[in-house]
């Protein structure tokens, strides 16, 4: 009985490995597909949408994948918008921008949430600090034991209560004043991180910075698992945004940054990219079969 060999299966050349940014945000929020509602589509539609034996080919205009779907029974329009009526999402560079500003985002309005929330409570306390500290002297002398005369000296986190319960109410209202400018710093930071704006990245570098030291000369006092990671973690935002988003003029500056974002999520990076172009490109349209084992 004759063996029949299996057909080559063809295959593009490997590359290295390369980490998708934008396959996150499809699969998290789906594709972003154009024209799925019209009732024609045109050669002049190709880069975005083609039919091809009653079949429509969407290409996802974030991750570049090409999703079959059938034509709408009841068109909305008539043809696919220009190319100037579509707003193009985040691809590359910009979308890793847009993911780790937001998670950097999100870092800062947790801070914020904390810093209004310690400044809110050393006001309350500031505004009460006499009722409070006879309550506290009262539940220290029941526990300790202690009727008459000065309490013991106390040391760790008592004695850190001590001194807070015993602060000026001055010094407590402008504690409170300082968390409350640090939670706004950082709520502002929050907000223009999310919404991508320049001046908060530079807001954000200063901010970090200038806290940095005293954050080191904590550290080097009495190292934690905590005081680490959020030293880490502030070294590596300042990285990222002097080096990844080119603050200062470094790498080339916004006028660099402007150009490579352009370069990759313009209507010129998707035309470079239709099926055509890529099997006909240098290198990386050739094909080489993969035979099954």
């Amino acid at each position: 009985m004759a063996v029949i060999a299996p057909k080559p299966f063809y295959h593009p050349a490997r590359y290295l490995p390369r980490f998708h940014w934008e396959l996150l945000a499809c699969g998290a929020r789906g594709h972003v597909l154009v024209g799925t509602d019209v009732r024609e589509v045109t050669e002049r539609d190709s880069v975005i949408v083609r039919e091809i034996d009653g079949v429509r080919w969407h290409r996802c205009l974030r991750c570049d994948a090409w999703v079959p779907l059938a034509p709408p029974d009841a068109p909305v329009r008539d043809r696919v918008p220009a190319h100037a009526e579509i707003e193009l999402p985040p691809r590359g560079r910009a979308m890793r921008d847009l993911i780790v500003l937001r998670l950097i985002a999100i870092d800062r309005f947790v801070h914020f949430i904390v810093l209004a929330a310690l400044a809110g409570a050393v006001f309350v306390f500031a505004n009460d600090q006499a009722h409070l500290r006879r309550l506290y002297d009262t539940a220290l002398r029941a526990i300790e034991g202690v009727n008459n005369g000065p309490l013991p000296r106390h040391h760790g986190l008592l004695g850190e209560a001590d001194r807070l319960f015993h602060a000026d109410s001055n010094t407590l209202y402008l504690i409170a004043g300082g968390l409350g400018l640090y939670a706004l710093v950082e709520g502002v930071e929050a907000v223009g991180l999310w919404l991508m704006k320049r001046w908060a990245e530079y807001l954000t570098f200063i901010a970090t910075g200038a806290f940095l030291p005293y954050e080191l000369s904590e550290l080097v006092s009495g190292p934690s698992v905590l005081k680490v990671g959020a030293t880490v973690i502030n070294l590596a935002v300042l990285g990222y945004l002097l080096f990844s988003k080119r603050l200062f003029g470094v790498r080339g500056g916004a006028a660099e940054e402007e150009r490579i974002r352009y370069s990759e999520c313009g209507w010129d990076a998707l035309e470079r990219s239709t099926p055509e172009l890529i099997a006909g490109g240098a290198g990386g349209g050739r094909l080489r079969p993969h035979r099954q084992s």
